[in-house]
């Protein structure tokens, strides 16, 4: 029989008493089973992978090919969360165990593995996709088999699933913000836009055309380039002429190390700001391919550089580096990867349960109070309240913040107008 003091409290406030307790048991080197109130029959009624000590989720990331560049911080931040919550005692008890497949930069491929982690090994969640196209064709086997998956990469927006937790920025928390920061702080006027071919760099460039049409100003030029491109002198050679006052950039994976380098030895010096570079979609994972000098003085438009000097960012860095050597860097999506899994673990605790559907019902209000780009909050339509940032990059491939929005910005995945 359950006391009066232990049945007056919440399921999920019990939940996370537990892993305070499990925390300091994990401490003193013992291991802790999980309580009756947690049994696996309680906790698992629709036949995922949880025994009495353990719960599988799934990572999916690209290790191979073109996007190998920017995936792979992100499965090193998922499996640092992994660790981190283990040796805190685990999620009601259990220890996350993991099964890693590889999405090969192959759409296709992300759906065949999505489809396996939730159908044959019937994982309890999976940290995936970087691509909105490999979202994209994964998203109908997560619809289709209930599963839930932590999305981290910033995207055009446009988008809502309850199977779909969105840690990175949509696009008026990236692409609207830092335009208004660039128009506002640099007077620009006339715009280069150049993307990678796929829905993303497409969507989000028709998103940006629109906010700069809104503004009264003007596209001069608007380029999109294969995934794996690497010959760029061709509009290298049309920004020449047209002179713009910006370019608005949106390449992804490898093509960013041949564009950057191609850009340098064309005398193109971005610290001279003819043409200021802003682009969305390089962060330090990439910088690490291109060369920080090859990308000195461009701007780039995210909510987290490792640079940030908070404790919650300072702690997180040290444990990156401990894990994945000192020679690792972390960028804007290798840190929203790492939140996936606290995520999921804090609801999990607050609904009692690994069952999706209850886990649907509590994740808006879920807070991060610990994450390393500052506190974040669930939104109703499971994307992020985030802060919008700009860096500046340094020759060492840091990049020092040079605009910060003073609040969060409200997520709005389809923002009227922009559709």
């Amino acid at each position: 029989m359950k006391s009066s003091t232990t049945s007056n409290i919440p399921t999920w406030r019990r939940a996370l008493l537990v892993s305070a307790a499990a925390f300091a048991v994990a401490q003193a080197g013992l291991t802790q089973a999980a309580p009756e109130e947690f049994a696996t029959s309680v906790v698992n009624t629709t036949g995922l992978a949880v025994t009495d000590d353990t719960v599988t989720v799934g990572i999916l990331h690209s290790i191979t090919g073109t996007m190998a560049i920017s995936e792979t911080g992100s499965t090193q931040a998922e499996k640092l969360a992994i660790k981190q919550i283990n040796e805190s005692g685990g999620v009601l008890g259990r220890q996350i165990e993991y099964i890693q497949e590889d999405g090969a930069s192959d759409w296709p491929t992300f759906a065949e593995k999505s489809r396996k982690l939730l159908v044959k090994d019937k994982v309890a969640a999976v940290m995936g996709c970087w691509t909105s196209a490999s979202r994209k064709a994964a998203l109908p086997v997560f619809e289709q088999y209930n599963g839930m998956l932590f999305y981290p990469t910033f995207y055009e927006g446009l988008e809502q699933s309850p199977n779909v937790v969105y840690t990175g920025q949509e696009a008026t928390q990236q692409i609207i913000a830092s335009i208004d920061w660039v128009v506002k702080t640099k007077g620009v006027k006339t715009f280069y836009l150049l993307g990678s071919d796929y829905i993303w760099p497409r969507t989000s460039m028709k998103i940006a055309r629109k906010h700069i049409a809104k503004l009264g100003l003007k596209v001069v030029g608007e380029e999109y380039y294969p995934l794996g491109h690497t010959q760029f002198n061709s509009v290298i050679n049309k920004v020449k002429l047209k002179k713009p006052d910006i370019i608005f950039a949106a390449v992804v994976g490898g093509s960013n190390v041949a564009f950057y380098k191609q850009v340098k030895a064309a005398g193109i010096d971005w610290r001279k700001e003819k043409p200021l570079m802003l682009t969305i979609s390089v962060t330090e994972d990439e910088v690490l391919g291109i060369g920080g000098e090859n990308l000195v003085g461009a701007y780039s438009s995210m909510k987290y550089f490792q640079s940030l000097t908070n404790g919650n960012n300072e702690s997180f860095v040290k444990a990156f580096k401990e894990m994945w050597g000192e020679d690792s860097v972390i960028g804007d999506v290798t840190q929203a990867a790492y939140l996936g899994p606290w995520i999921w673990k804090y609801a999990v605790e607050k609904a009692g349960s690994f069952d999706i559907d209850k886990l649907k019902e509590v994740l808006p209000g879920i807070e991060v109070t610990t994450a390393p780009e500052g506190y974040v909050k669930v939104h109703e339509n499971q994307h992020l309240w985030s802060k919008a940032r700009i860096g500046l990059a340094r020759e060492d491939g840091q990049f020092d913040v040079v605009f910060e929005s003073e609040e969060l910005i409200e997520p709005n995945p389809f923002p009227k107008g922009y559709q």
